[in-house]
């Protein structure tokens, strides 16, 4: 039986920080194409790193309705050039902070709405949705929080301008249903594309998404894949199942009992369970004055505890659940970090047994066993 709820224990968990006020950055940019994932490629830094009190200043006053219209716009200079020149203009006279984000950022197009022909079925109005909800992003802008991707893959629509991770296995199902096996194979590409190059899935193919994941659908996409194309798929991607595996069991091997390392929490029995965790504590760029206000209405917390128990509330996709919260009524009582779900644990034991079934397609008897009993452990 799976206890609903730990409370973790306090855990001193590295966070990324740099100082932009004062300080220097070191920043070397990424290749703005997918290009190899084997190169060493440093990670990207998202827009409230890489702009600091600029985009702090813009997201709280609210310039835009969406937030992640400014976690989304690509800056047109180097932004350690529009950081100074902000800096040296804010506090002049006459000063139109708009003004400034309109010269040197370009802000996301509102896509074009599309209106379905009429008197269609609705098998023909899915099958008409599907190019229109396709992009191709090999190459992107410099500076862009948007990552590239060697395929093209389908977004959800709307705000939504990028592929999300556990959204993507229902679309690959509809894909598949439409015969467009050749999308479902492009997408499994870009996940293990994004496995190679980050070590991870994240949340959705944005630098800001980087530091966390979302529900591990991986397996359950290559195992899709493999009843089109057979056991290759499972050998193809095996490498990569992989390292999704050993990124949610990172840490693993120096916990004790009733100790917890980001992903993984280690019971008092010895069991080995999972947890949904963002390496970031701070407000999430894509909601950040709705985040702060979150933080804000709870003084009796710690407003880095509550940002992260909301972007691991992300990780889950449940957001916001109340399945998270202590008070239904009140997100700031939001605990993710302190409960282990069942549902993610299940989606951790089909990992390890499709690990072990592509361990056994690649010839490896050891290694599928060895899956096979931790699977049983789980």
């Amino acid at each position: 039986m799976i206890p609903p709820e730990i409370r973790r224990s306090v855990l001193l968990q590295k966070a990324i920080k740099l100082a932009l006020a004062g300080t220097l950055l070191t920043f070397a940019s990424f290749s703005a194409t997918a290009a190899d994932p084997s190169s060493d490629t440093e990670t990207p830094q998202p827009p409230d790193i890489l702009l600091g009190p600029l985009f702090n200043d813009v997201q709280n006053a609210k310039l835009f309705p969406d937030q992640k219209t400014f976690a989304d716009a690509i800056p047109n200079s180097d932004p350690l050039m529009i950081l100074a020149d902000y800096r040296m203009q804010r506090n002049q006279s006459g000063f139109d902070l708009r003004h400034f984000v309109d010269v040197n950022f370009t802000l996301p197009k509102a896509g074009e709405k599309y209106v379905p022909p009429a008197g269609q079925s609705l098998r023909e109005h899915i099958d008409g949705l599907w190019p229109v909800l396709t992009r191709s992003t090999k190459n992107v802008e410099k500076w862009d929080s948007l990552l590239p991707l060697p395929e093209s893959y389908v977004v959800p629509g709307g705000r939504f301008r990028e592929i999300y991770y556990w959204d993507s296995y229902f679309t690959m199902l509809g894909l598949a249903e439409s015969g467009h096996w050749d999308k479902v194979a492009d997408m499994v590409a870009n996940f293990g594309y994004e496995i190679d190059a980050w070590g991870h899935i994240p949340n959705g193919n944005r630098t800001y998404y980087l530091s966390r994941s979302q529900p591990p659908f991986f397996a359950f996409m290559v195992e899709l894949l493999a009843q089109h194309e057979g056991d290759d798929a499972l050998k193809e991607y095996l490498p990569q199942l992989q390292k999704e595996y050993a990124y949610w069991m990172e840490g693993v091997e120096t916990l004790q009992p009733g100790q917890q390392n980001q992903r993984v929490v280690k019971l008092e029995d010895g069991s080995v369970l999972n947890r949904y965790w963002d390496d970031r504590d701070t407000p999430r760029p894509e909601s950040w004055v709705e985040d702060i206000a979150t933080a804000k209405s709870n003084p009796n917390r710690p407003a880095t505890e509550i940002y992260r128990d909301l972007r691991s509330a992300a990780a889950s996709g449940w957001d916001f659940s109340s399945r998270w919260m202590d008070n239904p009524q009140q997100l700031s009582t939001i605990r993710t970090t302190t409960i282990v779900p069942v549902d993610l644990n299940a989606l951790l034991y089909q990992l390890e047994k499709t690990l072990a079934r592509a361990s056994a397609a690649a010839g490896d008897r050891a290694k599928a066993s060895q899956y096979d009993a931790l699977a049983k452990s789980h």
